[in-house]
């Protein structure tokens, strides 16, 4: 089932839940990239926590969970420190991977604005 499909969402937080689940996607492939090399294992924590945190918030708000808020707000957080890391590196992975983490972020931001 499309999240559009999901009648109950507001165009926030289908936004959310969609940039969140690429964002999984983008930081699971740059942690494997990474993964073996010294100077990429931050990168790779970071991608490997945010996948964790943009899983659980896309759940959260598919559900509205109470807590969806408060999660969309770590996972903005998350997203950004990560982008920040993935900045730093020169690597294909990097570069696509802090796209996905910004748009992430700006998603989380504006669907707990609207939820204001």
């Amino acid at each position: 089932m499309a999240v559009s499909e999901i009648d109950h969402l507001t165009d926030e937080m289908e936004r959310c839940v969609d940039s969140c689940f690429e964002a999984v996607q983008a930081t699971e492939w740059c942690a494997d990239q990474c993964t073996g090399s010294e100077e990429m294992q931050d990168c790779a924590r970071l991608c490997r926590d945010v996948a964790d945190l943009a899983t659980q918030c896309g759940r959260f708000c598919s559900r509205e969970s109470t807590f969806h808020t408060r999660t969309a707000e770590l996972c903005a957080d998350a997203c950004e420190e990560c982008a920040d890391e993935c900045a730093q590196h020169d690597a294909e992975h990097c570069q696509v991977t802090e796209e996905h983490l910004r748009e992430c972020a700006d998603a989380c931001r504006e669907m707990v604005s609207a939820m204001s």
